[in-house]
């Protein structure tokens, strides 16, 4: 056995490379095998020397001048250095030599990429997919599915590597890219027909399980990707994207508990991703387990410290357990990364409310209205605010712009009534409430909550009496 290959196989190089040397100097004697200048062209190849490289085929194709392999090489030097009309003619010899190479199409493919001719690259391609079997047509099948992606025809992508699990399921490359395409292209149950195919023939193939379960996931078939993904894990024990799919699919279906565990599985298998901390914090919320989904929250922003949501998440936890002070040293770091962020200024409003801070809380609702204005919430808590803080007047002027920036909203109505009770205009106080009566009687709630003490003005009680006996006829 030879000790040192590396370095035999450089000195068979540097022979080669003294014959080639010879030979280009008409030194007698000098003969190299078709195979040798290969491994010569390679060799310059390798160099990035390709002016040398391209040199040493042509000297080969006058020496084997119906050598199809050497021509096909010169072609591929040629395109290399962008002479792609020149590689063309080159590629079209080598065909009358031996039209069964399947470099030559790939190389020809190349060259219409590059020409940007794409139409004349599947014209070939599709072509040739017809001619080759086994393996050469798969790699066919792969060429064609990127010309496609390149020239924007998605679902011949999908058919492309759809062709390619026909022929062969458990090709890795095909079942990688086709999760993808699905989703893509929508083609979900196509992709559940075949991958269950795939599955009757090959039950162990863990990437097909996944493959189902996420055409499952996207037709929003929860319980079904659970079982796929499940049979997934049980044959790759390691499969992490299997677990973090089965995470979202657990939480689509507010199966907490269970998503916690299998997102569990993620950070111990794969490197921690701020996402799946994320995920685990927001299933603790929503279990009211608010210390456990901080802790979380917290471990998200110590791998993404830029994330404003994350610190307005934490936030939201001390809110529901009523600690509003903690609540706002939390959104005092959000609204300092992203102070236009209308959800952060609601809370705070809210927070600064709760607090006894109106003044404040006005500023926060104010800030929230003035960045989307469109947005009813955002008026919903100012008035409510300026109401409470009985600011009639100002209350009123924002009830009218309201209505106007949320295209007349009823529930602005429902206010302005409960606000001209306030201002003791009780006659135009009552045409507002019967006419937020008539448009969206429901939200009838809406208007006690901001003034309980409203249900003892007999004006009130009278046009609730009417409505009532309204429906009832």
């Amino acid at each position: 056995m030879n000790e040192n290959p590396y370095r035999e196989d450089r000195e068979q190089i540097q022979e080669l490379l003294r014959l080639y040397e010879n030979l280009q100097h008409g030194r007698t004697g000098s003969f190299i095998e078709e195979e040798a200048f290969e491994r010569i062209i390679n060799y310059f190849e390798e160099k990035e020397d390709l002016s040398r490289a391209l040199e040493a085929a042509q000297i080969a194709i006058r020496q084997y001048p119906y050598s199809s392999v050497l021509i096909i090489r010169e072609a591929d030097i040629l395109i290399s250095l962008r002479r792609y009309e020149q590689a063309l003619v080159e590629l079209d010899r080598a065909s009358l030599l031996d039209k069964g190479n399947i470099d030559l199409y790939i190389l020809k493919t190349d060259i219409y990429l590059a020409l940007d001719e794409q139409e004349k690259a599947v014209v070939l391609l599709e072509e040739a997919v017809s001619m080759f079997g086994g393996e050469e047509r798969i790699e066919l099948l792969f060429e064609l599915a990127d010309v496609y992606d390149d020239h924007e025809e998605f679902d011949k992508v999908f058919d492309c590597l759809k062709l390619i699990l026909q022929d062969d399921p458990n090709n890795e490359e095909a079942l990688y890219k086709i999760c993808f395409w699905t989703d893509f292209t929508g083609r979900c149950e196509e992709s559940i027909r075949l991958h269950q195919q795939v599955i009757d023939d090959f039950p162990y193939n863990e990437l097909a399980w996944f493959n189902l379960a996420a055409a499952y996931q996207s037709l929003k078939l929860y319980e079904k990707a659970i079982d796929a993904y499940q049979y997934a894990v049980t044959i790759d024990e390691k499969f992490d994207y299997a677990y973090r799919n089965m995470g979202d699919a657990y939480i689509r279906i507010k199966k907490y508990r269970e998503a916690i565990e299998v997102l569990g599985k993620v950070i111990e298998l794969a490197k921690p991703e701020p996402v799946i901390y994320e995920a685990i914090g927001y299933c603790y919320d929503r279990l009211r387990n608010y210390a456990q989904a901080r802790f979380f929250y917290r471990k998200a922003s110590h791998l993404n410290q830029g994330e404003s949501k994350l610190y307005y998440k934490i936030a939201c936890t001390y809110f529901n357990e009523q600690k509003w002070e903690h609540c706002v040293r939390q959104l005092d770091i959000a609204l300092k990364m992203h102070r236009l962020r209308p959800e952060y200024n609601l809370l705070m409003g809210e927070c600064k409310l709760l607090l006894g801070l109106n003044k404040d809380a006005i500023q926060y609702f104010s800030q929230a209205v003035r960045i989307r204005p469109r947005n009813a919430s955002g008026w919903e808590a100012l008035i409510r605010c300026l109401f409470r803080s009985s600011y009639f007047e100002e209350a009123l002027e924002q009830a009218n712009t309201a209505l106007q920036f949320t295209q007349g909203k009823s529930l602005f109505l429902f206010y302005k009534s409960a606000i001209l009770f306030g201002l003791q205009r009780p006659s135009e106080a009552v045409v507002q409430l019967e006419k937020a009566m008539e448009r969206s009687p429901k939200l009838l709630k809406k208007f006690i909550e901001i003034n309980p003490s409203i249900l003892q003005n007999h004006l009130v009680v009278d046009v609730l009496a009417r409505f009532k006996r309204k429906r009832s006829i």
